[in-house]
């Protein structure tokens, strides 16, 4: 009877070693993909009323925890029934991507600068107007964030699959889920930190401390150039994620790249960047193009 029990106590202690060991990994290769969410999802709360930003991130961590609910037993099932199918859905997620970075881009240079400024006095407007039900305006925000969060959710996933692909059913099923509840809580953790920056600086200021003042001072400069910033990185990052996903879906362009990668010494950690960014912006071009023409015709 103890040598059972210390015998299942053995072989608990080893699946633990195993799970904490590939979570580690799992989380090194999901590293950048975080990156890409963090400032993605920063993004999304860009021109929303100070006192709906944390509900809004609160929101989109819901619909994150959702996407990963849906996500893990679906790539658990499709790991073991159809795992052929695993590159061609990534792959539209990442053209979706592409489609979404370039929509944005298109917008920006497709509309006057009359055009955007009037646009964004509408939404000052209706953020200052205290009948409008701020609620409603943010659902298309929400939704549209959820959706973005459920293609990096799903690349995260397919990673950590990987990683665990020739482990036990139970290994998986626990590194999944461990990663998929840190890089929520990550991600939308600091999000949160971040869209309240200006908050923190603003309470600074208010401080009987000249170098709290200061600091206070400091930071609501920072704080608009920081969500700038994230809002271009969010852009960005749609195009070389996207782009990634492309190009590792297609191994002959993937290993064209290593290899002219390989041939660039010091600079070929950017090569990979600048292909997966030229890729990612073709493929949004073509998608956009593509929705462009269908929609007319719909018309």
């Amino acid at each position: 009877m103890a040598s059972s029990l210390l015998a299942l106590l053995d072989d608990i202690a080893s699946i633990l070693d195993d799970v904490s060991v590939l979570t580690k990994v799992a989380a090194k290769k999901t590293a950048g993909v975080l990156g890409d969410d963090l400032a993605l999802n920063a993004q999304q709360v860009t021109g929303v009323k100070a006192d709906r930003e944390l509900p809004v991130v609160w929101a989109v961590c819901k619909g994150s925890l959702l996407n990963k609910a849906i996500l893990v037993p679906a790539a658990l099932a499709i790991s073991a029934f159809a795992p052929w199918a695993v590159t061609p859905l990534l792959m539209l997620g990442g053209a979706f991507l592409c489609f979404e970075g370039f929509e944005k881009v298109a917008h920006r240079f497709l509309h006057s600068r009359a055009e955007q400024e009037a646009e964004k006095a509408q939404r000052v407007q209706a953020l200052a107007d205290p009948a409008v039900d701020l609620v409603a305006l943010e659902k298309d925000k929400i939704k549209g964030a959820v959706r973005t969060d459920f293609i990096l959710s799903a690349e995260i996933i397919a990673i950590t699959l990987g990683t665990v692909q020739q482990s036990p059913f139970a290994t998986q099923l626990t590194v999944l889920a461990g990663i998929a509840l840190i890089m929520t809580i990550g991600v939308y953790g600091l999000v949160a930190g971040i869209v309240k920056l200006d908050d923190a600086g603003l309470w600074l200021t208010q401080r009987a401390s000249a170098a709290q003042q200061r600091l206070g001072r400091g930071i609501l400069w920072l704080a608009p150039w920081l969500m700038k910033a994230l809002s271009v990185a969010g852009t960005a990052a749609m195009f070389l994620v996207g782009g990634g996903i492309l190009t590792h879906g297609v191994p002959a362009v993937g290993h064209a790249i290593e290899g002219f990668a390989a041939k660039a010494g010091a600079l070929q950690w950017l090569v990979p960047m600048l292909a997966n960014a030229v890729v990612g912006i073709v493929a949004g071009a073509v998608v956009l193009g593509l929705v462009t023409v269908v929609q007319r015709l719909r018309k």
